[in-house]
Order: C-alpha cells, then sequence, then structure tokens
C-alpha cells in the first residue's frame, strides 16, 4: 500500500473501547443510563475510549456547558467522571458537530478533528462519524458542507442558546418527519469512496457508526479489501412491543476486534 497521508494519529497500547450513535438528549433517560453503565465498564477495563459523534442527540454550542439543564448536567459529570479513570476520545457526528474544544476542557477529553488513524498494537484502523461516506445522498452533504462552514457556524453561535435551541429542534422534527415517510430511502455509505480513503491512509480497516446498520463487513471493491466494522445506535426509550434496546460497542485489541450488544454478547 500506498505511504499513508499527514492525519491525526494516536497510538494506544490497548484496548481500544469505542462506540457512537448515543444520542443523549431530554427525552432519552432509559438510554442514557443504558450508556452510563457501559462508561462505567469502560472506566474499569479499557486502555482508552473512542466516541464517534453523535454523542448527542443535538448538540447547540459549547456554552451549554456553563449552566446546564439536569439530564446534560448528569451527562457531562459521567463523562468527567470517566475521563479521570481513562483517557477519553471525542468525535463529532452529524447531530453535535459543533462540539469544540471548551466541551473537551469540561469534561477532560481530548478532541478527534476529523478522520484518525488508530494504532492499537499491531493494528491500524481508520476511525470516523461515517457520515461523510454516504455521498450518494447528495442532499444531506450540500446540508453538511454548509452547517460546517466557518462562517454559518460563526453566525449560528451569535444567536442565544434558546434561538439556537428553536433552529434545532424544527431541523430534527423536519428530520423525523422525512424519516417517517414510506419507503423512504435509507443512503448506506458508498464503498468505492471508502475503498479510494483506506487506499490514501495504508489501512484497509475502518470503523465508522452513523448507519445504525451494525455489523462486521468484508467487502471487495474494484479488487481491493475493505474490513468495516459499523458500531451500533443506542436506544432504550422509544421502541414499541416487537423491539428490544439497542445499543453496543467495540472493543480493539493487538490480536483482534470484535463488536458486543448491550449485553456484553459477541455480535456476529
Amino acid at each position: 500500500m500506498r505511504q499513508p497521508l499527514s492525519l491525526n494519529k494516536i497510538s494506544i497500547d490497548g484496548p481500544a473501547w469505542l462506540a457512537s450513535d448515543i444520542h443523549l438528549g431530554p427525552d432519552n433517560p432509559k438510554t442514557a443510563q443504558a450508556f452510563y453503565a457501559f462508561l462505567d465498564q469502560a472506566g474499569a477495563r479499557a486502555g482508552a475510549l473512542f466516541l464517534l459523534g453523535d454523542i448527542f442527540d443535538v448538540w447547540i454550542g459549547d456554552d451549554c456547558c456553563a449552566n446546564p439543564p439536569v439530564w446534560l448536567k448528569e451527562s457531562l459529570d459521567k463523562l468527567r467522571e470517566t475521563a479521570a479513570k481513562v483517557p477519553l476520545w471525542i468525535g463529532r457526528g452529524n447531530r453535535d458537530f459543533l462540539m469544540g474544544q471548551a466541551l473537551c476542557d469540561h469534561i477532560n477529553a481530548q478532541l478527534i478533528k476529523d478522520q484518525c488513524l488508530l494504532e492499537v498494537g499491531h493494528q491500524q484502523v481508520l476511525l470516523a462519524h461515517g457520515d461523510e461516506f454516504c455521498t450518494t445522498d447528495l442532499a444531506y452533504q450540500r446540508f453538511r458542507r454548509l452547517v460546517r462552514h466557518r462562517w454559518t457556524q460563526t453566525l449560528f453561535l451569535s444567536l442565544g442558546l434558546r434561538q439556537r435551541q428553536a433552529i434545532a429542534n424544527r431541523a430534527r422534527q423536519k428530520s423525523m418527519q422525512t424519516q417517517a415517510i414510506p419507503n423512504a430511502v435509507w443512503h448506506d455509505v458508498h464503498t468505492p469512496v471508502i475503498a479510494q480513503t483506506l487506499r490514501q491512509m495504508g489501512v484497509c480497516t475502518l470503523v465508522h457508526g452513523h448507519t445504525h446498520r451494525p455489523g462486521h463487513y468484508v467487502e471487495t471493491v474494484q479488487q481491493q479489501l475493505i474490513d468495516r466494522w459499523v458500531l451500533p445506535d443506542w436506544e432504550s426509550d422509544h421502541l414499541d412491543a416487537s423491539q428490544i434496546p439497542r445499543g453496543g460497542w467495540l472493543i480493539i485489541e493487538d490480536d483482534g476486534i470484535n463488536l458486543f450488544d448491550l449485553t456484553g454478547q459477541k455480535m456476529k
């Protein structure tokens, strides 16, 4: 393979624990409790913990840490408590892309800026949230470029917290209405783009979230092997009678990678 491009690189002895798409918020108390139980395990057993985006259902700016509502204070306190036990890294998702250094300072975490190369012993994997690979969803990619533009973010953050929350609530409501449309098209990652990225980075393994399609996918694109691990989303609050709580995490060790569900059982 080609030499990897210059990018964020983190090396740890292991094991690395990873999770994403928890969607903490005021309407998800059961999900929060399941996540806090996971944090207790990670704090006791992990060599480092990586949360790869959509930790929060929405994040309207780091200044909300100054006087947080009860649910958020509990979440921040739990993350800070975990960071006192194990190195904590947080990455931005499509819901919480406004997380910044002030939040990291508040909870004693380190910020993952965009994609990151993680080295655990002899294992090298690329970490990403995953939404950047959903390139067939052209409308979303246009939206993503707009909201991640520095000027757009500066304008949004100049508004008061109540105004920002109202805008975020409207955007979330519109998203939920779109998801509720019968036979709506759900865009997955576009594997040729992943293949190109992995080739440029000099690795063959990717770990990401976002798609809510957990599992281990081994694919070949144009004679290139793609070893892809997708993290589960977390949901314990908004389920019908036929559904069971969702969630889980990935553990990377020198001798392998394994995906676990909420009960701690290995997922196939």
